[in-house]
């Protein structure tokens, strides 16, 4: 998915909903970091992917609180 469709996306959801996303990101960064450890990752460029993916979630949640205060 291209960056600024993928940002798009985040912009329009809530909240509540980044942080039920942003709790499932850092499930699957967990899970490939345990499949490199055990050698069982092809990908490992994922891991790179889901990272930043985790960072621009929480960016776009700060986003929305400071709008709200």
């Amino acid at each position: 998915m291209k960056t600024s469709a993928y940002l798009e996306e985040l912009k329009n959801q809530s909240v509540a909903d980044l942080k039920a996303q942003l709790v499932d990101a850092k499930k699957e960064l967990f899970n490939l970091r345990f499949q490199n450890a055990t050698n069982q990752l092809d990908n490992t460029a994922r891991i790179k992917e889901v990272r930043k993916n985790i960072a621009r979630i929480q960016t776009v949640i700060t986003e929305k609180q400071n709008v709200a205060e």
